[in-house]
C-alpha cells in the first residue's frame, strides 16, 4: 500500500541488483572503463557511472558504493549478466574479482520529508554515504532532491527500513518522483548501444568526471561536450490522455519530435530534439504522442 505523500517512504526495488568487485587491483581495474572516478568512492561517498561501449554510446549505468573491502555496483537485475559478462572481459591478469551478490543484498529506496536524515545522512548532500543495517545508505549522488539508496542484507531489508521509521511505499511513488525530476533509470529509458550520456543528463547529475584521464568511450563523450554535439535530451513532460507506450513517437505539427521512455500516473519521459522543445515554447504548439498531448517540464537541474 501506498503512503501518504508526507510520509519518510521506501521501496525495494527488485529490478535492481548488485555486482560487488573486490581486490587489490579493483579501484584502477574500474577507473579504466568507468565514466565517473572511482578514487572519489569512499567509505562516506558513493557515485554514479556508465559502461560505454568504445564508440561512447551507453551499454550500462550503476551507483558505484564501497562496503568493507567492495566495491559494490547497484544495477539493473535483468542485465547484471551482461555487465558482468562485459567486465570480465578487461581483467584480464588484474587480482579482480567480480561476484553476484544480488541474492543476499536488496537495494532500496528512501524519499519523502525526513527519509535521509532517518538513514543518518545530511540533507542535500548528494552521494553522502553511511553505514546502514549491515549494508551502505547513500544519498543519490544524481539529485539531492531524489533521496537515498540503500544496499542491504535482503533477509530483513523490510524491517529495518521499517524500525528505521520508513513506511512501505509503491514502486509507482517512486516512479512518479524519478520522472518528476528528469532522472533516467537504465535502458527503461537509455537505449542501450544508441544512447549518448550527454542527452540523458550525466554531466549535470555528476555521472561523468571530465579530468579522471580515458575511459571506455571516453573520447566521443568528449568531443559531444565540448563542441556542443547534443541536439537532444530526456525531459519531463505532463501527458494530458492516455499514458504512450515506451518508443512512441513525439509528434510536433506532425513532424518527429522524440520518443517517449518511461510513464506513470500522467507523467513520462521523453528524449526531444532541442530545436523542436524550443519551437513549441516560442510558438506555443503542442507535442503529442499518440491520443495524448504534452507539456514539457525542464527540471531546474539542467543546462539548456
Amino acid at each position: 500500500m501506498s503512503g501518504a505523500a508526507t510520509e519518510r517512504q521506501f521501496v525495494i526495488l527488485e529490478d535492481r541488483g548488485i555486482l560487488a568487485v573486490t581486490g587489490a587491483d579493483a579501484r584502477p581495474f574500474l577507473q579504466g572503463l568507468i565514466s565517473n572516478d572511482i578514487d572519489r568512492v569512499a567509505a562516506d561517498r558513493a557515485s554514479y557511472a556508465a559502461f560505454l561501449t568504445a564508440q561512447g554510446k551507453y551499454l550500462h549505468d550503476f551507483f558505484v558504493a564501497e562496503h568493507g573491502e567492495a566495491l559494490l555496483l547497484d544495477c539493473e537485475a535483468e542485465r547484471r549478466a551482461d555487465l558482468e559478462r562485459r567486465l570480465r572481459i578487461y581483467r584480464l591478469r588484474s587480482d579482480v574479482t567480480i561476484a553476484d551478490r544480488t541474492d543476499d543484498l536488496a537495494v532500496a529506496v528512501a524519499f519523502g520529508p525526513g527519509a535521509v536524515t532517518a538513514l543518518g545522512l545530511t540533507v542535500e548532500d548528494a552521494g553522502a554515504a553511511v553505514p546502514f543495517a549491515g549494508g551502505v545508505a547513500f544519498a543519490d549522488p544524481r539529485l539531492a532532491a531524489a533521496g537515498a539508496r540503500i544496499v542491504l542484507p535482503r533477509a530483513d531489508a523490510e524491517a529495518r527500513l521499517r524500525e528505521a521509521g520508513l513506511a512501505p511505499a509503491a514502486r509507482e511513488d517512486y516512479d512518479r518522483l524519478r520522472i518528476g525530476l528528469g532522472l533516467p533509470d537504465g535502458s527503461r529509458d537509455m537505449v542501450v548501444e544508441k544512447a549518448i550520456l550527454l542527452e540523458n543528463g550525466f554531466d549535470e547529475l555528476h555521472g561523468v568526471d571530465w579530468d579522471k584521464g580515458c575511459f571506455l568511450g571516453q573520447e566521443l563523450t568528449a568531443r559531444t561536450k565540448y563542441r556542443a554535439l547534443i541536439k537532444r535530451r530526456l525531459v519531463p513532460v505532463a501527458v494530458e490522455g492516455p499514458n504512450p507506450a515506451p518508443g512512441s513517437p513525439v509528434l510536433l505539427d506532425g513532424a518527429e519530435a522524440g520518443e517517449i521512455r518511461s510513464a506513470v500516473d500522467g507523467l513520462a519521459l521523453a528524449l526531444l530534439r532541442l530545436d523542436h522543445l524550443a519551437r513549441a515554447e516560442e510558438t506555443g504548439a503542442t507535442l503529442v504522442a499518440g491520443d495524448a498531448r504534452l507539456t514539457p517540464r525542464k527540471p531546474d537541474w539542467v543546462a539548456f
